[in-house]
Formats: structure tokens, sequence, C-alpha cells
């Protein structure tokens, strides 16, 4: 009889999840919405942008290079986005910063979803002491983040909007080669999960969709990669309709590919487990001691 209630226990429970994490995204939803996207020049990035063209929606695209800007944004118009601006900013500037949430608001009248995708270009190999960089890559990965949202809030509050941060699963498990930029996203995790709560607690209509993303196949991730991460990569088209899925449809936190989110249960239910199936992931040939002096 124990086993019976056991097995009824789990079905009701895996039926919960799937209704909790069914998919009621519409495209047709997005028609005409208002969406600023950084680092829209390429990546996962360039494929929201066609997501959202495809759904018909206006965009204000930005990014350093301006004839990336342009292919990507000849590219959304040919797929049916209604309009497409384009706003060339250095995300470590907060001057940059403060000209593309006003161009945004300027050009499309207004703004439903900021999409804040952009990262700065970090070096994937062990703490080697620069704190300076550091500094600088906190202040594009994360400080701007912090900027972006504060100036667009008010907007998205009138329009009932949302605000959808593209992290990592390195913001959720420390992991090697990966120091400086692990801490920004550990501390973007941080501030907008703090932020989530008192927008509720204010009865502030803005969602916030916390992305959580593996390892996703962009030339600059493939490339970093080489030679040290024996793992998969999920292709970028695909992880970037699940992005625009779930911030339309407002949920807190979006896990891709399949295996990242019992990977973050893992990480606390099995610790020493978890270290030893991180370190067999990642390739290692000691070249003497990497420590700072």
């Amino acid at each position: 009889m124990g086993y019976i209630i056991k097995g009824w226990c789990f079905v009701v429970f895996v039926a919960a999840l799937g209704y909790l994490y069914r998919d009621t995204f519409d495209p047709a939803s997005l028609a005409n919405a208002r969406v600023l996207v950084t680092g829209a020049s390429t990546g996962i990035g360039e494929e929201m942008a066609y997501q959202y063209a495809r759904a018909g929606a206006n965009l204000v695209l930005t990014a350093r290079r301006e004839h990336a800007l342009v292919k990507v944004r000849n590219k959304c118009l040919e797929l049916g986005a209604k309009t497409v601006s384009l706003v060339l900013a250095d995300m470590g500037s907060s001057e940059a910063r403060e000209k593309v949430v006003e161009q945004a608001i300027s050009e499309m009248g207004g703004l439903d979803h900021l999409v804040l995708n952009h990262i700065g270009t970090t070096p994937f190999e062990m703490w080697k002491g620069d704190v300076d960089h550091t500094r600088w890559l906190m202040e594009v990965n994360f400080l701007s983040y912090v900027h972006l949202a504060t100036r667009a809030l008010p907007h998205l509050t009138e329009t009932k909007g949302s605000i959808i941060v593209l992290s990592s699963l390195t913001g959720k498990i420390a992991t090697p080669y990966t120091t400086s930029y692990g801490a920004t996203k550990f501390a973007l995790d941080g501030f907008f999960g703090a932020l989530r709560h008192e927008l509720a607690m204010q009865k502030i209509p803005v969602s916030i969709t916390m992305c959580i993303l593996g390892l996703i196949d962009t030339q600059s991730a493939m490339e970093k990669i080489k030679d040290k991460i024996a793992m998969t990569a999920y292709p970028a088209q695909d992880a970037a309709l699940a992005v625009v899925s779930a911030g339309t449809t407002r949920q807190q936190e979006m896990f891709y590919p399949w295996y990242v989110r019992p990977v973050c249960f893992f990480r606390d239910w099995f610790p020493q487990s978890r270290d030893w199936v991180m370190h067999m992931s990642y390739q290692y040939k000691p070249e003497g001691l990497t420590v700072p002096s």
C-alpha cells in the first residue's frame, strides 16, 4: 500500500511540474511590442533579435560594431520586424548607456521588453590576479545592467513590461576559468532577485526573468573553450527562442538546455560529487603554478 501511495505522489509531483513549466508562449503576443536588445550584433543577442522580428515586434538593437548591427537590422526587416533602429554604444560608458535608453524610448514611443544580453570580452583562463580587468568587467557585465534597468523601469512600469536578464550556469555554480566572469553573473542573480521581491512588494507590475544558460555554440564561446571543456554545446537559435518565450510569458527563471536545472539542484545536494563531475568535465594541462604572487 505504501508503494502505491508513493507512486501516486510521484505522478502528482511530475504532473504539477509539467503544469508549472508548460509552454504557453504565443509569438502573436509580441506583434507590435517594443523591444530593446543589447549585445545584438552576434551570438544569442542576434538570434533573439530574429525571434522578435519574426513575431512582428518593433526593435532597438545596440552593440559596438556598426557593420554587424546593420547586417542584423537588414535581416530583421526581412523576417517581419515592424521597425528596427540601431544605437552604437560601449556599455562600459555611463553616458553611452543613458543614450541607449533615451533613444529607444524616442524611437519607439515606449518600451515593453528590455533584454539585457551584452558582455565584455574576458579570457577563459585561470585567475592571474588582474584586478583592473575584473573591475572593468563588473562595470560592463553587471553595473551597466543595473543602470539600464533603472533608467528603463519607469517606462516599463507604464506598460507593465518585462526585464529579461541573460545569465549563465556560471552565475549559479562556481566553475574553473571563469573567476571574473562568474562573479559578474553571481552579482546579477543577487541584484535582480532582490529587485524582483521589491517590485512585488510595491505592486509594480514589471516582471524580471533570469535566463540561466549552459554552454551555447556561439562563435566566441567555441573559440574560448577549445581544448578545455569536454561538453556538448547547444544551438544559439534554440537558446534564443527559449529566452524570448520565457520573457514573454513572464517566468521568473528559465534554464537552457535541459541539464541546467537539475545541475543547479545537484549543486547543493551533493557538493562533493558536484566538484568531482566539474573537474572531470574540464581538460587541464598543468603548466606551472598560476596563482599570482
